[in-house]
């Protein structure tokens, strides 16, 4: 039951192949040699969708005054880079590949208040619509509720009250990673969603208090034609503090990672040849998981990040017309899953998916890849 990653293949013309597949089996009984060679292929995928903007203003700000502007600027960038018409470009990579789990990280909810306030952005509603307009049946299974920051005042034009000095409207930003499920694929049934928070948390300082910008996963038990495993997605802290990231880590590995058929994706911001952390040693090690890349077969497979700097706007604008990506933290990992033979990994959204700013779909690039069961 090999199949290789598709470059186009609807669900419903893969539903209807199955059949007919299980027609012609019963029809014509396979020899004793075909029958006994098993194994069941997934196709899974990895993708940060990106907030839409570096928090870096908001973090940097050591005033009240100085957070206000921040958030303006924040807001105006994750308008500037458009995750509607990202969104669509993304859904396009997953009508290509066809992937039967999704592990999405960044799955941003910004909420705005007030009557002069911009829009908000429900990352997941955003792409879920871009999914069903492609006749793509995901089923959200499992939602990590992750950081919640804000609400914060917007000071944007219809906001500002001048006597006395008053801003009517808020911004607030809700981090959550998801996991998506075909619905479309033969004999995949999975159940008991589960998530949660790591214990290791790193915290800033801000004016507005304390922010700890909370990481977690979510996991489900699956089986593809009665063969059993895990499928976790997560994205652990930024390089900048090893320490957290790496106890996460260790939680990762002894909790929803631990024994048994495990296949675990994310953004795990540790850089795979070591120049930023040990963690994806600590992740790979012997009798941890497996990374589903292979660099002497696939090439470097850089993953990260898009980056631009072009004031007024925050960092992060996706306007860089040429591509920036250079270290590889998004990761498909598995135990007790091996590289289907003559499947592969490859990666999705590396390329200007249009001739205008935003150029990227995300500042990640995603990655899908095939396992045998």
């Amino acid at each position: 039951m090999r199949r290789s990653i598709p470059t186009h293949r609807h669900p419903r013309v893969r539903a209807l192949l199955a059949a007919v597949g299980v027609a012609l089996l019963a029809a014509v009984p396979l020899a004793p040699a075909q029958a006994t060679q098993g194994g069941d292929d997934l196709v899974v995928m990895t993708q940060n969708l990106y907030v839409g903007t570096s928090l870096d203003p908001a973090l940097d700000a050591t005033t009240p005054e100085q957070l206000v502007t921040a958030a303006a600027q924040m807001y105006a960038t994750v308008e500037y880079t458009n995750f509607p018409a990202r969104a669509q470009a993304i859904a396009d990579e997953i009508e290509a590949k066809d992937p039967d789990l999704i592990g999405l990280q960044e799955v941003a909810r910004w909420t705005t208040t007030g009557v002069g306030a911009g829009p908000g952005y429900d990352f997941l509603a955003i792409l879920q619509t871009a999914l069903d307009q492609r006749g793509l049946d995901y089923s959200v299974a499992a939602v990590s509720e992750n950081a919640s920051i804000g609400p914060v005042p917007l000071a944007l034009p219809g906001c500002l009250i001048a006597t006395p000095p008053f801003i009517t409207c808020t911004v607030q930003l809700d981090d959550r990673d998801v996991i998506l499920v075909n619905d479309e694929t033969p004999g995949l049934r999975w159940d008991n969603p589960r998530s949660g928070q790591y214990a290791a948390q790193a915290s800033f300082d801000s004016p507005a208090g304390e922010i700890s910008f909370d990481r977690g996963w979510a996991s489900i038990d699956a089986t593809l034609d009665r063969q059993p495993f895990r499928f976790v997605t997560t994205h652990l802290e930024i390089a900048a503090f090893p320490e957290v990231q790496q106890a996460q880590a260790a939680e990762l590995l002894a909790g929803p990672a631990r024994g048994g058929t495990v296949i675990a994706v994310g953004d795990f911001n540790s850089a795979a040849d070591g120049s930023t952390t040990t963690t994806y040693e600590q992740l790979t090690a012997p009798g941890q998981l497996r990374d589903a890349w292979d660099e002497d077969v696939l090439g470097a497979g850089f993953t990260c990040c898009q980056r631009s700097n072009t004031p007024p706007l925050a960092p992060g604008a996706l306007n860089n017309p040429v591509s920036t990506l250079d270290q590889r933290i998004d990761l498909v990992l598995g135990r007790g899953a091996a590289r289907s033979d003559g499947g592969q990994a490859e990666l999705v959204g590396d390329q200007p998916f249009q001739g205008a700013p935003p150029f990227w779909p995300s500042d990640h690039a995603g990655v899908v890849a095939e396992f045998r069961l």
